[in-house]
């Protein structure tokens, strides 16, 4: 009997996550005084970043651009990005789609094929200069999980076909001045 890759996948993602559960259940507890009543010291958790509000992009040639992150209208899709950006993801990546109306990166294969699937998050904001939006392929329902584009001029035949997330707010000048192969060095999360 073969097991499927997948099954394999599965079942070491749930020994993984066993072990964290039995990890976690071996902390320390302290009473409201703060003694220590038994086991072992663990360290103080991170607490979990504060709400994504603003994207910074750093070009590897130099130059960089931001734009608002909107959390109200598509909050899946920005706690997604920001997630891969606070986690380095996106460094090194480049833009691969440069048309003169769009410019695309996110892509971990460099090619835009490239990257996860995850449900489709629409909104009613307008695709306008500057729209920040997530791609997707064939299936509206199905958004990519890391292909990110920005619109370099009015786009209205967007609306309500893919997810916007954001609206850049400086940088059009380098938005319009990258080439197909241009990496990004960081995106910063305020």
């Amino acid at each position: 009997m073969t097991i499927s890759s997948n099954a394999m996948k599965r079942r070491a993602f749930l020994r993984v996550w066993a072990a964290g559960i039995a990890l976690a259940a071996c902390g320390s507890s302290v009473q409201s005084g703060g003694a220590k009543t038994g086991g072992t010291a663990t360290a103080t958790p991170t607490p979990s970043p504060k709400a994504a509000t603003k994207a910074t992009v750093e070009l590897v040639k130099g130059g960089s651009f931001s734009f608002t992150l909107r959390l109200d209208k598509a909050p899946q899709t920005v706690e997604r990005f920001a997630t891969k950006a606070r986690d380095g993801f996106y460094n090194n990546l480049t833009f691969h789609r440069v048309e003169d109306w769009v410019v695309q990166g996110g892509d971990p294969l460099g090619t835009g094929t490239g990257g996860g699937k995850v449900p489709s998050e629409y909104n009613d904001l307008p695709f306008k200069t500057g729209a920040v939006g997530i791609a997707r392929g064939a299936d509206p329902k199905i958004n990519n999980d890391s292909q990110w584009f920005i619109v370099k001029k009015d786009s209205d035949f967007l609306n309500g076909q893919y997810t916007n997330f954001g609206q850049l707010v400086t940088g059009l000048d380098v938005i319009n001045g990258i080439k197909i192969g241009d990496r990004i060095k960081t995106i910063t999360i305020e």
